[in-house]
């Protein structure tokens, strides 16, 4: 991991194309702003981990479907 100190107004370049401003110092809460693509998803990282956790609940088999798969296959033979 890259450890760097910033102060209020300055900034991070990330390969040419993104830009992390620290834009306040309040106590011991920081504002960032981020400048990027479009194309470039920016997330707080329990978003992030939530969304990550929501796929991987969408993506397993039910018993339901796992069950219709076994019967097709059964009915294959």
């Amino acid at each position: 991991m890259l450890v760097l100190s910033r102060k209020k107004g300055e900034s991070i370049i990330i390969q040419d194309q993104i830009e992390v401003s620290i834009l306040s110092v309040e106590g011991d809460t920081i504002k960032v702003g981020i400048t990027a693509p479009a194309h470039i998803d920016i997330f707080r990282k329990e978003v992030y981990l939530s969304i990550q956790e929501s796929n991987r609940e969408s993506a397993a088999p039910t018993p339901s479907t796992l069950e219709a798969f076994m019967q097709r296959l059964r009915n294959q033979k």
